[in-house]
């Protein structure tokens, strides 16, 4: 099988970067923000050729590698319900997150790759003296990739906990602030816009590089046009939204991602096994051959025994997918199935325990209604259709975005572009764009066009609901879930956050009582993570969501 990418070269320059900058980078957010770390800058001597300031850069990707399962996974999936941890109850599912929980509300890995940014920004520029080599348009190409890495850690840390301490100085010296207060959300996500704004004017984003792997790999200038959409999305902006979504889609150039319409499980499947497909913008990276492994596939299969984490996808999601499968593919039960493919759940993105006890799953296995295992298949299947990943393959990449979830963005802004009421104009390209989606997952053009008529009658609170529902189905597993019900559920002062936050978590979540859940989320501050109690207790500058306190 071709191998997703060689790391042999980045893997050396990621070690190289560490051991360089072990004591800038390796102090924990406490360190970074609290206290003053002992010897922690790095010499005025290294930044001397433009090596230096790629491997400095390589190092935020490093650490952002190391985000996937402690937090982007839990933080964008569990508190939604549709997926649950199997093998502990977490605080995080069952929503009695306290700031003592300190492995579910640590942002230090976060602040780290901010300074590895912020360190670029402020010191590119003397190795861009020193090395004759090192032209400024690579210069730039760095801050591109400097300010995309800011822009995307402080986007989870504004999710996950709406208002955080921003800086944009690199800590180099006992001169820096470090008892930095939170700083609201509306200035956090200014910040956001103007880092991929820079990033942009400098004209210096790549459309591709040399290699698939850093081109689906590495800040390009698709993947700044998607996070740009991502975040007019979350701060209501639905015209910029659609803009920057329409760069992506719109693209003429060769080097653009596409999305890939076949409507076959192969196509679907190659997304996520090998991975850096044509339809991916960003997506973390790992390979096996260069001893680099994660754990989603045990994450993802509670086969094995000594895995510290499971997670398994809830009945409702189960019945959820049962029905897609069924609209697609005909009854379940049939000896026979139709020669429709129901591309992303039939072995794609979900599927039940086959015959032989968790080796081998079945191609029928869809979990049936009221089933409490459902898989997640994307992490967890080989390029086969009924076979898992061998050891030797233990390296899914994890993607932060793809041309799917640009679609999507674009379909939910339109929704809501014009306020109130969409015009019929932008309501059927909504619904254009949601059939792309669902033709690609399978659906014949009689059912696309059925429900096509019925969706042009809806409201928008109800067209809303779809949007969500097929991100759901197309999503599962990637970390997105959690963030797309409290976007639309805080949208407009909460107009839609009981049919589209309060009634989903309640719908899904197994995990706590409905009282329980309903009670919690009625609280807007709840809806954010604590501060962990270390850092209140070092910087007296912080002060706790209310909620915590």
């Amino acid at each position: 099988m071709t191998r997703k990418y060689s790391l042999s070269r980045v893997g050396n320059l990621w070690r190289v970067a560490v051991i360089a900058v072990s004591m800038l980078f390796f102090v924990s957010c406490a360190d970074y923000l609290e206290v003053i770390p002992e010897n922690s800058q790095v010499a005025d001597d290294y930044w001397q050729t433009g090596q230096d300031v790629e491997n400095v850069i390589m190092g935020g990707y490093y650490y952002l590698r190391s985000t996937v399962e402690p937090y982007l996974i839990p933080w964008g999936e569990v508190r939604a319900g549709i997926v649950t941890n199997n093998k502990s109850n977490t605080k995080l599912q069952t929503w009695q997150m306290q700031a003592s929980n300190i492995s579910l509300c640590n942002w230090s890995t976060f602040y780290q790759i901010i300074n590895v940014a912020n360190t670029v920004l402020a010191r590119a520029d003397e190795a861009c003296r020193a090395d004759d080599t090192y032209s400024e348009a690579e210069r730039n190409s760095h801050f591109t990739e400097a300010y995309f890495l800011r822009a995307l850690s402080y986007f989870y840390l504004v999710r996950n906990f709406r208002d955080v301490p921003l800086t944009t100085t690199a800590y180099e010296n006992d001169n820096v602030r470090i008892n930095l207060p939170k700083t609201s959300e509306d200035s956090i996500v200014s910040q956001i816009k103007e880092d991929i704004t820079r990033a942009l004017q400098t004209g210096a984003a790549k459309e591709s590089f040399s290699t698939n792997w850093e081109t689906k790999g590495r800040a390009t200038k698709w993947a700044l046009y998607a996070l740009m959409a991502d975040v007019c999305l979350w701060s209501g902006d639905y015209e910029e939204c659609i803009r920057y979504a329409d760069a992506v889609l719109n693209a003429t150039s060769s080097c653009a991602p596409a999305f890939l319409s076949s409507p076959t499980r192969a196509s679907f499947m190659s997304m996520f096994n090998p991975g850096n497909s044509n339809e991916s913008i960003f997506e973390i990276q790992w390979n096996y051959e260069e001893q680099q492994i994660n754990s989603l596939p045990h994450f993802f299969d509670d086969y094995y025994d000594n895995a510290s984490t499971s997670y398994v996808v809830c009945s409702q999601a189960c019945e959820d997918f049962l029905k897609e499968y069924i609209a697609i593919v005909g009854d379940v039960e049939d000896e026979q199935l139709s020669s429709a493919e129901s591309a992303r759940t039939l072995c794609a993105s979900i599927v039940g325990k086959g015959s032989l006890s968790g080796v081998t799953y079945s191609p029928g296995a869809i979990p049936s209604g009221g089933s409490a295992l459902g898989y997640v298949w994307k992490y967890i299947g080989s390029t086969s259709r009924d076979k898992k990943r061998t050891a030797v393959s233990f390296d899914p990449n994890f993607i932060i975005y793809r041309v799917a979830d640009v679609i999507l963005m674009k379909a939910e802004a339109l929704l809501l572009v014009d306020g109130e009421e969409p015009t019929e104009a932008h309501r059927a390209e909504a619904i254009e764009l949601l059939n792309k989606i669902r033709r690609r997952a399978g659906y014949g053009e009689d059912i696309l066009a059925e429900m096509y008529e019925q969706q042009m009658e809806l409201s928008q609170e109800e067209l809303l609901e779809l949007v969500l529902d097929e991100r759901k189905l197309e999503f599962l597993g990637e970390g997105k879930i959690w963030y797309d019900m409290l976007r639309m559920g805080r949208r407009d002062g909460n107009r839609y956050k009981q049919s589209l936050l309060i009634d989903q978590v309640i719908s899904y979540n197994n995990r706590a009582s409905s009282s329980w859940l309903r009670s919690v989320l009625n609280s807007d501050n709840a809806l954010f993570l604590p501060i962990m109690s270390t850092e209140i207790e070092r910087n007296p500058s912080l002060i706790q969501n209310p909620y915590y306190k």
